[in-house]
């Protein structure tokens, strides 16, 4: 969406900047009152923390299955209001973003299951010790039981962040390469969801690679471009991942 991200509030004439705040309420006084004093701006990246830290401190007290609906329940929260364009300018597919979308998928699978082995508790432990820090466990060291949450969590990240790249080029002309590479992403985005995420892990984290280096070129770097159109290609049915 569009905003006037500099408000000045009508009360008490407070200025502050909504791009920091998330809100059009007045910082100083609470009204809802305020105008905008600049052009108006793409903007969906809205403020919120990411905390793990009171569910790392229960680890001892509470099930795994209550630690991990209380993982799911900060990382859904801070997916759901997590954006890539700040005041216009596009961000990175960042590793917070993806280890948070990952402990989602992940927190929800060790909530259901019963008989958890020791493997998969540890991944967890390991995505709740750092997600909150952007750390992601390597591919190495996925259970094979975890590799569809990984996946599935990778391509709705990319799905989502596709989204804001999108809007983010409305008023620019792509060209046939870059739409190219835009629709591409989108395959593959919809062939690991179709399979519920069940690839490599290497496969899901080099669509993660491609679309960070698709960004990077439509900011103009054309080697990035060039990476991630090889990237893609490798993808395809019988290329190397």
């Amino acid at each position: 969406m569009k905003v006037r991200g500099e408000r000045e509030c009508k009360e008490c004439g407070t200025r502050w900047s909504y791009y920091e705040t998330g809100s059009v309420g007045c910082p100083a006084c609470g009204s809802l009152r305020s105008v905008g004093l600049d052009e108006r701006t793409e903007h969906t990246d809205l403020s919120v923390e990411f905390d793990l830290t009171p569910v790392r401190n229960a680890i001892e007290d509470v099930p795994p299955a209550e630690l991990a609906e209380r993982a799911r329940d900060r990382a859904k929260e801070y997916t759901r209001r997590r954006g890539f364009i700040n005041a216009g300018d596009l961000r990175e597919l960042d590793d917070r973003y993806l280890a948070a979308t990952e402990l989602l998928h992940v927190a929800d699978v060790v909530g259901r299951t019963i008989d958890l082995e020791d493997r998969e508790e540890l991944y967890f432990l390991a995505l709740l010790r750092g997600a909150d820090r952007g750390e992601r466990p390597p591919v190495e060291e996925v259970p094979p039981s975890l590799q569809g949450p990984r996946g599935l969590a990778y391509a709705n990240a990319v799905r989502e962040y596709r989204r804001d790249v999108r809007s983010w080029t409305e008023d620019r002309q792509l060209t046939d390469a870059e739409r190219g590479v835009l629709e591409t992403l989108g395959d593959h985005v919809k062939r690991i969801r179709m399979l519920d995420g069940e690839v490599e892990p290497r496969t899901a984290e080099r669509l993660v690679e491609a679309t960070r280096d698709f960004a990077n070129g439509l900011r103009g770097d054309e080697l990035a471009f060039a990476r991630a159109q090889d990237r893609l290609e490798d993808l395809e049915p019988g290329g190397v991942v």
